[in-house]
């Protein structure tokens, strides 16, 4: 597709404040993937180009996390494979199975996440983390497998629920849980990312300069986030999950 200067604009301005919002909690597809489909993007051409600015943002991101030592790198060298894994058989799967009958199902799981996170008022404030068990890496890596795979299948919320992941299995403060989940989600991108590239569904150009203002958006959000702390991050998380909720409702129930 040809980029105007209003197209460029267009572009920047989405993939700017999706990164930004993504690189703490998630959700940032929600707002750059619409804004794809805006431009009249076909929906496979417009998933692959998403992935890969979503890579960008998720990597710089990352890098920006890691950095500041907001991470936990053991777990991560466990997890970051399976969740590379599962998004790679779920972008494979994507290509033959119609998405709509996991709609109701993440409705209604992000309706418990934000229901749960906002009766408990703590959750997430301080870190509760002892060490790893049994049960924790016997249920975190199978769900980590889920996500990732959800991510490479549709992906909206995905960031969303790394973080949920972290904290409540795991005992991560919000920080450190974004981190953790901002790492996670770059696995799952570059699976997702690599499956649509070989099937040739990826607009470069057009991902490329969306990325390059979700680099600029991921870096400021990860370091709000890690300077402000919790009491960013919590409200935060809180308000991408109705938005999500709202929107998907919205798509399931008003439109065709």
């Amino acid at each position: 597709m040809d980029l105007d200067l209003s197209t460029i604009l267009f572009l920047a301005f989405f993939g700017f404040v999706a990164a930004f919002i993504d690189s703490t909690v998630g959700g940032g597809g929600l707002i750059s993937l619409p804004a794809l489909l805006g431009l009249g993007i076909p929906p496979y051409l417009a998933l692959g180009t998403n992935k890969l600015a979503g890579t960008i943002s998720s990597a710089t991101s990352s890098v920006t996390f890691i950095r500041m030592g907001k991470f936990d790198k053991k777990l991560m060298a466990i997890l970051f494979p399976v969740s590379l894994v599962g998004a790679y058989f779920g972008a494979k799967t994507v290509l033959f199975v119609p998405q709509e009958f996991l709609k109701v199902l993440v409705i209604i799981m992000m309706a418990a996440i934000f229901v749960y996170t906002l009766l408990n008022k703590r959750f997430g404030e301080n870190t509760t983390f002892k060490g790893y068990t049994k049960f924790t890496l016997g249920l975190g890596i199978p769900v980590t497998f889920l996500i990732g795979f959800y991510d490479g299948f549709f992906g909206p919320g995905t960031g969303s629920f790394f973080v949920f992941l972290m904290v409540l299995l795991f005992g991560y403060d919000f920080v450190i849980a974004a981190g953790n989940g901002r790492i996670l989600n770059l696995a799952s991108n570059i699976a997702a990312l690599l499956v649509f590239m070989l099937e040739g569904k990826v607009i470069f150009i057009t991902g490329l300069t969306m990325g390059v203002a979700m680099l600029l958006g991921a870096t400021l959000g990860a370091r709000v986030a890690i300077k402000t702390g919790v009491r960013y991050v919590r409200p935060l998380f809180l308000l991408v999950s109705i938005t999500l909720i709202t929107k998907m409702v919205y798509e399931l129930f008003f439109t065709s």
